[in-house]
């Protein structure tokens, strides 16, 4: 339409929202559908975390807060970064911002201009690229495939570097893969970011909590303390926390950063909801004992899914060391036609018929910029997941 802005061509919906809401509406119709597309967990906010929203509105916490964040909470953050990776900020070095996406978003649009160009590995989060577009950014894709377990080597992302090159986004354990970087990993990587002083780091820690056997979490800044004055360290409640939609991300960085993306945020969504940040401020100081029974149930269920696809003719699916997904590589059954008559010329096609013909909602991989594969977030229950993969078993065995 003539009056839409030349902006919105450059981006497309997200691919994860668009098979969730698919999956919805064919429930809703009468049809039997498993939906493994949406990537939040199936457990309920902690009670302690609910009680705390409650308390706040009981006692009137409910008017507009600071821009970027109440102090108490801010101040909780800072106690997180200390505790947990070994980082020391200040208050002013931290944003509160209404989910994670917001937080990149924000300093994104904050800091890119024409011409400037963000390093982002894929697979990678459908919405990292677009966001990026949206900054009038230039996204580089830089493709990390089953040969390198889904991750960036030190070596393509020298290559990738030039002199536009504004950001590096890093995301560990990734969504959409699960791919976890290893603190060694993460040295050679910063050993060559060292080595370019004008690139910026944007590490996307979500699923920090969500690491799985002797996994150890590690981030840029505190791997390469050198990286600190030019690391934007992100983080949320939704993931680890079940708070998926109370809508709380932050991040922590250099004290003009943190003030330019508080410039955009005044002028888009002001605060974040202030209820949600007393419930934020409780999940971060409270028990935090259910984090550990919470991984052992993702654990399971990953050992469960990455056993039942691996059996399916035409998959390969690797074993992830965090998140809540795995990235099945489906090259077998490219070119196969279904027991439904479709000819799976791409993984799109391959996830349209398996959700026509057998019921289960995945996300296919040319979203996250890798391909042919599909995305299945676990994060539901282990029966779901049992029966899901009996009928991806049974779609495959079909095709000829």
């Amino acid at each position: 339409m003539a009056f839409l802005s030349d902006t919105l061509a450059r981006v497309k919906p997200s691919a994860t929202i668009a098979v969730t809401n698919k999956a919805r509406e064919l429930v809703a119709a009468g049809r039997d559908v498993i939906g493994l597309g949406a990537g939040e967990p199936d457990f309920d906010t902690p009670q302690n975390i609910k009680d705390a929203a409650k308390r706040a509105i009981d006692e009137g916490r409910t008017k507009y807060t600071a821009v970027d964040g109440i102090p108490e909470l801010k101040a909780a953050i800072c106690a997180k970064f200390l505790r947990e990776n070994g980082l020391t900020y200040t208050p002013a070095q931290v944003t509160v911002g209404t989910g994670g996406k917001q937080i990149l978003y924000n300093a994104l649009m904050a800091t890119c201009n024409p011409g400037d160009e963000v390093i982002i590995p894929a697979p990678y989060w459908v919405s990292y690229p677009d966001m990026v577009l949206l900054a009038d950014g230039t996204p580089v894709a830089v493709d990390c495939g089953l040969d390198t377990a889904f991750k960036l080597t030190p070596e393509k992302l020298d290559a990738a570097i030039t002199p536009k090159t504004k950001w590096f986004i890093f995301n560990s354990p990734s969504n959409p893969t699960g791919a976890g970087y290893t603190r060694a990993e993460l040295r050679a990587l910063c050993d060559v970011l060292l080595r370019h002083p004008h690139v910026w780091i944007m590490s996307d820690d979500m699923y920090e909590h969500l690491v799985f056997d002797d996994f150890e979490f590690t981030t840029p800044a505190q791997v390469e303390p050198a990286l600190y004055d030019r690391t934007l360290t992100c983080n949320g409640v939704s993931k680890s926390y079940a708070m998926t939609g109370w809508r709380i991300g932050y991040a922590a960085g250099p004290v003009a950063l943190i003030k330019a993306m508080g410039t955009i945020q005044s002028q888009s969504t002001s605060n974040p909801c202030s209820i949600a940040q007393y419930a934020a401020l409780e999940a971060l100081t409270g028990p935090q004992d259910f984090l550990a029974t919470n991984r052992a149930v993702f654990q399971r269920r990953r050992d469960l899914v990455v056993a039942a696809l691996n059996a399916c003719p035409g998959i390969t699916c690797p074993v992830p060391e965090g998140a809540f997904y795995v990235y099945p590589d489906i090259s077998g059954l490219i070119g196969k036609t279904s027991a439904g008559g479709t000819l799976l010329k791409d993984d799109e096609t391959f996830a349209t018929a398996l959700l026509e013909e057998n019921g289960v909602a995945v996300v296919f991989g040319s979203a996250f910029g890798v391909s042919p594969n599909f995305r299945i977030s676990y994060a539901t229950s282990e029966s779901d997941l049992t029966e899901a993969c009996a009928r991806i078993r049974a779609f495959c065995e079909g095709c000829r």
